[in-house]
């Protein structure tokens, strides 16, 4: 069983999040006017590792107050995803017994199979091209951008008031950001593919974090990867790990799956790959799955 957590503040997440703002700085005001690409390049690294940041806080972590962790990372510095709505579909994800559901799992990139034979083709190529991993840095960022609007529109329309909420909660965090990058050097054309990129570099975790299986603990995925990309997902690419031990700090979840890999990998029904390189490997090119659900239908 998991040990409850002790500490009133885990520094190695807090020296982080600062690391993440001072990052964030270099590539915003330091380094425009030496290299504008080179500024681009940093600022999407400094605002995918703050997406990253803000799944820990929304996981309990560094402090123990949700307000104050909230306050940390306010500023949205990928531009396009409001923290309350990340929070709490988020967290709708974090039910095993739903994942990859098209309609219960918030994260689900399956659709039902009957909805599927109802779009056009134009839109059934979108997605036969989203679930490639090219696919899904080029036009995933889009795609699921507005395909999540338009959720969060119709249940606005439908009354849904913390939706709604968690739209107009983002406007001054938002408002906020693009105040600071309006008087540094990095104009506000660079600064909108740098906040694109860092959103396709968040769509490698999540590219197969979750397959179709009968047996909820057979969907999570454990990928062994130890090098920048595991640092710059704080390690959720053990997700499997993550997700039996959802309030374990990103710096504990190595050690966890080290302890006992059999454990996991028994669980998951050996979903495994050795690291990011094999994924882009086998499904650069290629969808790793259908579209349509195999297992689910209305």
């Amino acid at each position: 069983m998991q040990k409850r957590r002790t500490a009133t503040v885990e520094w190695r997440t807090l020296g982080a999040i600062t690391g993440c703002y001072a990052l964030w700085a270099l590539g915003v005001f330091v380094l425009p006017p030496v290299s504008l690409p080179l500024a681009v390049i940093v600022t999407a690294l400094a605002a995918a590792f703050h997406s990253s940041l803000t799944h820990e806080v929304i996981h309990g972590h560094p402090f123990r107050s949700a307000r104050l962790n909230a306050a940390l990372v306010a500023p949205p510095l990928v531009l396009a995803v409001p923290f309350l709505r990340f929070r709490d579909t988020h967290l709708a994800h974090h039910n095993d017994a739903r994942l990859t559901d098209p309609y219960d799992d918030p994260e689900s990139n399956y659709m039902d199979g009957g909805d599927w034979e109802a779009r056009p083709g134009w839109y059934q190529g979108l997605r036969r091209i989203n679930n490639t991993l090219a696919g899904r840095l080029l036009i995933g960022p889009a795609l699921g951008q507005v395909m999540w609007m338009a959720a969060d529109l119709r249940a606005i329309r439908a009354g849904d008031g913390a939706v709604l909420r968690g739209w107009l909660w983002h406007l001054p965090g938002l408002a906020l950001v693009l105040a600071v990058v309006a008087v540094s050097p990095m104009p506000l054309w660079a600064y909108l593919p740098a906040a694109y990129a860092a959103l396709s570099l968040l769509k490698i975790r999540t590219f197969l974090e979750h397959r179709a299986h009968e047996r909820a603990p057979g969907r999570t995925v454990v990928i062994e990867d130890r090098g920048p990309l595991a640092l710059l997902f704080l390690n959720n690419n053990l997700h499997l790990v993550h997700h039996m031990h959802p309030r374990a700090p990103w710096y504990a979840l190595p050690g966890l799956y080290r302890a006992n890999p059999d454990r996991y990998l028994g669980r998951n029904e050996g979903y495994r790959y050795t690291s990011y390189g094999e994924v882009f490997r086998r499904y650069f090119w290629r969808a790793k799955d259908p579209v349509p659900h195999p297992i689910w239908r209305r």
